[in-house]
This record gives structure tokens, sequence and C-alpha cells, in this order.
């Protein structure tokens, strides 16, 4: 079993399962199409997905089970995910367990495999490929009383909810961003003008990777009127949107909005816009971002690119850790709340939709921190205070 990528004539690409004869799996092609196209799901979302499918059926396969009635055995899949490697060519691996055996794969990636096992069974039962028993066995019924209380809403009653039955504890990752120093270290050891506009549009403007490959140059509004262009946003800016992109880049965000700039990023488009005029000249493609220095020249750079352009400035500027786009994204969020930005223009400038998806995001300096505390008055302060 495994996922497999299927690029279709529109430069699109899904991903489905094949088994071991290589022949698609239908039930898991029908339902991750269904994902990829009619729920408008991202590709690495899809990708993910098969992945997660390919292993279930695999181990359907190795252990004798049916795959529309395995759903009460998914505590045994916990287990064999834990300790099954991945398969060889030499045929199936050995499951190591015991004490201290290390294990195959981690609490997170065995949530993703559940998560992707349920919405496939779900999936099956609405197009009656599958029981509807099976959904008591995947899930429980729960009510909000477990919900943190900005969850639960404004009345007083309870609410009932599906809570999965199998899930494994993660344990609680630590989320960084990357510091302002690191930022600049990485725009200075950029060696052109695309790969600091690049950078200033991860940690400047706060873009996602996907939303900054999948920029057109007709999105760019960078002048201080743009009535000409038939756009009344103020002020210069950036119109972000979802599209189905050649080049696999995707936004998270269903809807569009407008992303002011400062003069750092408009002064950096203007250099790129002169480099990339002196490489391409008039030609090369609508997207913002294309190779400069490489063939194709004037594609398209990718998602995947400008993850590994990260990669490299972080080791050319002798940072000692990785510092993706992802990290740049926070320090964004992290620097507007920290300049006094209220939590309403942090959502509204990272383009999310809930007044709560910012939180991860707000991660303080720790010189702040450290005035907060030096701000807190010592017990001899209180001593003096009583005294007079």
């Amino acid at each position: 079993m495994k996922a497999f990528p299927v690029d279709l004539p529109s430069g699109h690409r899904n991903w489905t399962v094949l088994d071991d004869d290589l022949r698609v799996v239908p039930i898991a092609d029908q339902w991750l199409r269904f994902l990829r196209f009619g729920k408008s799901r991202a590709e690495l979302t899809t990708k993910s997905y098969a992945g997660g499918l390919a292993l279930y059926f695999r181990w359907c396969s190795e252990t004798g089970r049916e795959w529309k009635t395995a759903a009460p055995d998914l505590g045994l899949l916990m287990v064999w995910l834990k300790y099954q490697p991945a398969s060889t060519d030499r045929g199936p691996a050995v499951v190591v367990r015991g004490p201290g055996a290390e294990p195959a794969r981690r609490e997170r990636r065995i949530n993703g495999v559940l998560t992707s096992v349920r919405g496939l069974l779900s999936y099956a039962v609405s197009v009656n490929e599958a029981p509807r028993s099976i959904l008591a066995q995947i899930y429980e019924l729960a009510d909000s009383s477990d919900l943190p209380l900005e969850a639960q809403g404004e009345g007083s009653g309870l609410f009932y909810r599906l809570r999965a039955h199998h899930r494994t504890q993660e344990p609680e990752a630590d989320v960084d961003r990357a510091s302002d120093e690191e930022v600049v270290a990485m725009f200075l050891a950029c060696l052109n003008a695309r790969d600091r506009l690049i950078v200033l549009l991860l940690a400047r403007v706060g873009l996602r990777r996907g939303q900054v490959a999948g920029l057109r140059r007709t999105d760019c509004h960078l002048m201080a009127d743009s009535q000409a262009l038939g756009c009344d946003v103020p002020g210069p800016h950036v119109h972000v949107r979802r599209r189905q992109n050649s080049n696999r880049a995707w936004s998270k965000s269903k809807k569009a909005w407008t992303m002011p700039v400062d003069f750092l990023v408009t002064q950096a488009f203007d250099q790129y816009t002169d480099e990339r005029h002196e490489i391409l000249g008039a030609g090369g493609s609508d997207f913002l971002l294309v190779n400069l220095f490489r063939a194709p020249l004037g594609a398209p750079m990718s998602p995947e690119a400008i993850g590994e352009l990260c990669d490299r400035l972080a080791k050319r500027a002798g940072l000692s850790r990785k510092v993706g786009p992802h990290m740049s994204r926070r320090a964004f969020g992290s620097n507007v709340s920290d300049a006094g930005g209220s939590m309403d223009e942090v959502q509204a400038l990272l383009g999310q939709k809930h007044p709560s998806s910012p939180r991860p995001y707000l991660i303080p300096d720790k010189s702040r921190l450290r005035e907060a505390i030096e701000r807190v008055p010592s017990p001899r302060a209180f001593e003096r205070h009583g005294e007079s």
C-alpha cells in the first residue's frame, strides 16, 4: 500500500492510494477526490490523508481485517502504528516491542493517521459503503462541560458533540518564533533582491509560504493611490487570495484579504522588479516570485523552494537552528502585539477567521517578559509603603 500523486491536465495535483498490485483503492480515491475538489482542501492535506490511509489499509491486509468493519480494533492499530516500521524491499519489517523500544511513529503522526481513518469511515457510511454502526465505534457522544470556557458559548446549557474514541496523548510541543536578530541575519545573508523580498514577505508581512509563492504581480498594489488599477484600498498593500496554482501554492485562508505593507517591503519590491527585468525582460510568469538563477527561468517558485531557501539562509547566516517560514510568521504576529496591536488587529493582519486563532502566534519577546517582571514591586517596597 502506498500514497501516490495524481497530476491532472490542469496542472493541479491530488493524491490517491494504491494497493500492492498498484491498483487504485476505490473508496480511498473517491474520498480524497471529494476532499480536494468538493471541499477545496489543500493538496498537502490530501497527501497527509493518503499516507495515513495507506497505513490503515496495510494494517488491515497484514492482520486479515476488512477495512469496513475494523473500527472496533483501532486500539490495536494504534499499537501497530507505534511499533511497526515501514515496509522494506525484503518484505514487511519486524515489529520490535518491549521496554526501551524506539517507537516507529510519534503521537502526532498516530493521531494524524486516526483522523484520516475516521474521515474515510464516516464518508463510507455517508455513501452507503460501510454500515452506520461503525460511527458509534469511532465516536462517542460528549457534552460541552470539558471544553474551555470561551468555547462553551454564552448560554448556560450544555450542548453535545461527537468525540473520537481513539486518540493518543500528544506531548505539548514548544511553539517558537524567529527572533528579530535571526530575521535580520537571514536578510543580510541574502545574495539577491528576490530573496530579500521573500524574507520580508514572511517576517514583515506575516504571510505563509504558500501565500507568498501564490502571489501574482497583479496582487501587488504598492502605490500610495491604486484607484487607477481599479482598487480603492489606500496605501501600499497586497491582495492575498486563494487560487488553484500551477506551482501548487495554496492559501490556507478561504477568505481573501488585503495586507498593508510598509516602506521596507515597497523598497524591496522595487529592487526585485529591477532585478527581474534585467534577467527576464518583460517575460516570465505572472507569478510574483519566479526562478531567476536556475532553469526553467521565469517559472514560478514553489512553496517547497521557499522553505529550502530559508534553510540555506539560516546556514549561511551561521544561525544555531533552522528558522522556517512559519517561525517568521509567528515573529510578525508577536511583533505586532508587542508594539501595542490589539487581538483583532493581529487576527486581521494574519488573515484569520476566528478571534482565538492568533493566540498560538503571540509569543512575547523575552526582553518584554523581563521588563514585566522588573515592574513588579519587591516586598521591601510594600514594607516601606506600610511604614509611611
